[in-house]
Order: structure tokens, then C-alpha cells, then sequence
């Protein structure tokens, strides 16, 4: 389904993006997976993906830092001579209610999940305003739909990224660029490792399925989103929530 195509993926090494990587490598696509600072991580995940043959380079990097969507898109077209594909995932969370929440907190937040991906946006574009073809895939989250308490932060940064993802849709469609972003719901991830036996069920009756989802989940609709089965499709946010946001 992306034979031939070549693909930034930010937060690439573990979690979702890793599972995003995998999907797309296992379809073809040459990767450039960006990494902030877990060097074992980006490593064997490196060589994990080289099993599909494609081309898998890592670049380490803070999203957060302009420069670092300059050095990478860069790098990406030297590497591969393309940019079809753009998944801005990374992202952190400093969970605090609003009253305790610092200034610091929430600057972070959202210099990392929205400004981060305002970046990567802005340069991987140009490049597919040129090629007049490109799929930008933005990852928000169910609480920048819905919010959720303590989130203040997060849930901002995740709303941004879904009103960015309209604007830049409306922007770039005459130049044949797609940009669409997925709000997942509760992903089995190792921050969800953590949670009690009580805290997960607590968590599963809140989603329809009843179950939390897996990176996989996520994976497969970038798949689709990236490929040109959604080539009539721009300016969606997708949620992938199993049910939770109803």
C-alpha cells in the first residue's frame, strides 16, 4: 500500500509510533523515526524494522526545538529524494489539576505536542507543496475532544492539534496535500503498565467495548490515512476510542 513512499514519523521508537512504523515498513514505505532521547530504544527498533527491507533511519531530536523539524525534513529528503507521509506523534503529559498546575507545566506541553507538530508541519508541507502530493497525519487524543480533569494542559495541546489540522487541511488541499488527524481513546501503552487492576476497570467500563486498544489500532487507520485509499479524505479528525467518546 506505500511502496516507494517515504514517511517522518516524530515519537517513532516507541508505543504508537513504533507500531505506525512497523505498519508502514510492513507496506513498503522507507521511515525516518524521530527519537527524543532513548538511544536503546530507537536502536532496536532500528533493527527490528530492518526484517521488511525498507529503509528505516533514526534522527534524535526535541520536537519543542524548530531547528530539529529543519534538521530532520532535511534529512528525510536527502535520504530518501521524498516526503509523502508525516505522522506527528510525539508527545508528553504533566498531569496536575488546575489549581496546582505551574506555569512551566503547561508551557511544556505545549511546546512539545502542539507547537511540536506546528513545526514538522510547516517544514515537511513546503516540501509536498512542491510534489503536490502528501498525507500529514496529526495525532490528538479523545481528551483534546472531550477533555478530562487534571488534563488542562494536554487537553489544549490535543484540541490545538485539531483545529491546526482543518487550517492546514483548507491550506494545502489545492496542492493536493491530505492532513487528517486520529484522537485515540485509552491505548495499551507502557504508561498504561502502571495502572492498578482496579484503575483499568474503573477505565474499561467507561468505553463501549469494554477493553482498552492497542498501538495497532492506531496503526492501521494511519495506514489508511497515509495510503491512497483516503485520498478523497482531508481535514477528519478520526477517533479511535473503542466507543468512549459516545
Amino acid at each position: 500500500m506505500l511502496k516507494g513512499k517515504s514517511a517522518i514519523i516524530t515519537g517513532g521508537v516507541r508505543g504508537i509510533g513504533k507500531a505506525i512504523a512497523e505498519v508502514f515498513c510492513k507496506n513498503g514505505a522507507n521511515v525516518l523515526l524521530c527519537y527524543r532521547s532513548n538511544d536503546a530504544a530507537a536502536e532496536k527498533t532500528q533493527d527490528e524494522l530492518a526484517q521488511y527491507g525498507t529503509k528505516v533511519e533514526i534522527l534524535k531530536g526535541d520536537v519543542a526545538d524548530s531547528a530539529f523539524a529543519v534538521e530532520a525534513v532535511a534529512k528525510a529528503k536527502l535520504d530518501f529524494g521524498r516526503i509523502d507521509i508525516l505522522v506527528n506523534n510525539a508527545g508528553i503529559t504533566k498531569d496536575k489539576l488546575l489549581i496546582q498546575m505551574k506555569d512551566e507545566d503547561f508551557d511544556s506541553v505545549v511546546d512539545t505536542n502542539l507547537k511540536g507538530s506546528y513545526y514538522f508541519l510547516k517544514e515537511a508541507s513546503s516540501v509536498m507543496i512542491k510534489q503536490r502530493a502528501g498525507s500529514i497525519i496529526n495525532l490528538s487524543s479523545i481528551v483534546g475532544v472531550k477533555g478530562n480533569p487534571g488534563q488542562v494542559n494536554y487537553s489544549a495541546s490535543k484540541a490545538g492539534i485539531i483545529g491546526m489540522t482543518m487550517s492546514a487541511a483548507k491550506e494545502l488541499g489545492r496542492r493536493n496535500v491530505r492532513v487528517n488527524a486520529i484522537a485515540p481513546g485509552s491505548i495499551e501503552t507502557d504508561m498504561t503498565d502502571a495502572l492498578t487492576d482496579d484503575q483499568r476497570a474503573k477505565m474499561n467500563a467507561t468505553i463501549s467495548l469494554g477493553r482498552m486498544g492497542q498501538p495497532e489500532d492506531i496503526a492501521n487507520v494511519a495506514l489508511f490515512l497515509a495510503s491512497d485509499m483516503s485520498q478523497y479524505v482531508t481535514a477528519q479528525t478520526i477517533c479511535v476510542d473503542g466507543g468512549m467518546s459516545i
